[in-house]
């Protein structure tokens, strides 16, 4: 049976926590997967590192990486990422921890790794889609994915969005290469580099949903190092 890791980075959360622990085990003991869940939790002051710790000690399927600083998304996974990876993950799922990503996509993500390297959860193919959104929000976010994109020459829809199925031998490669951005240029950075490298992708339609608790990490600074970030990645491309 395949081991899977799913990495939830936290920051604040810890209205949310429990119930995405409980939710994530759920769909683990409903299709028998063979799961683990490990919080990297940025130095919470709201104490969301304390309630994972107590779940911890009593579910032997959730782990917990404490790190000193928030330091941005980016290096919270590329940690994640590795502590799994050292510890036997053969397949890992990255996912926000605020219900935006429904835990019950976990097995359509899962799923076409038989086939491909990699999987996106998007919301800009047919059958994908954003709840909860205002109209702008929406446009601005869609044309964010359009001109990366359209920049960077790929073939994938939803290039922000960061629910994704990765085979360990995929997330090897890209924790070797210089994956510097710190936000949601991220998303953006490690599905280029993997598509770059040959690895084979699939998209799979999800329904984002706006969260209901606590606050979004969303900021103009993140949305700017995307935005310079794109062809900054594209000229090193050409540049090898």
């Amino acid at each position: 049976m395949t081991r899977v890791a799913v990495c939830l980075p936290t920051y604040n959360e810890f209205e949310n926590v429990g119930l995405m622990l409980d939710a994530v085990l759920a769909v683990f003991d409903e299709r028998d997967i063979d799961g683990r869940v490990l919080v990297i939790d940025d130095a919470s002051p709201d104490g969301t590192a304390d309630i994972v710790d107590d779940r911890a000690r009593d579910e032997p399927r959730v782990g917990l990486l404490r790190r000193p600083h928030k330091e941005g998304l980016g290096r919270a996974y590329r940690d994640g990422f590795r502590h799994v990876l050292d510890g036997g993950a053969e397949v890992v799922v990255q996912m926000d921890c605020d219900f935006s990503h429904d835990p019950a996509a976990i097995p359509s993500l899962l799923a076409p790794l038989d086939d491909v390297d990699f999987v996106l959860g998007s919301r800009y193919v047919r059958g994908g889609g954003v709840v909860g959104w205002p109209l702008l929000r929406q446009a601005i976010s869609k044309g964010g994915c359009l001109y990366a994109r359209i920049v960077l020459g790929l073939p994938v829809h939803d290039l922000t969005g960061g629910f994704k199925a990765w085979r360990s031998s995929t997330l090897e490669y890209l924790l070797g290469r210089s994956i510097d951005a710190r936000g949601y240029g991220f998303q953006i950075q490690m599905t280029y580099e993997a598509i770059l490298a040959g690895y084979r992708v699939r998209e799979v339609p999800i329904i984002f949903r706006e969260r209901v608790r606590g606050e979004s990490k969303m900021s103009v600074d993140v949305v700017r190092e995307a935005a310079v970030m794109v062809p900054r990645l594209r000229l090193e491309a050409r540049r090898r």
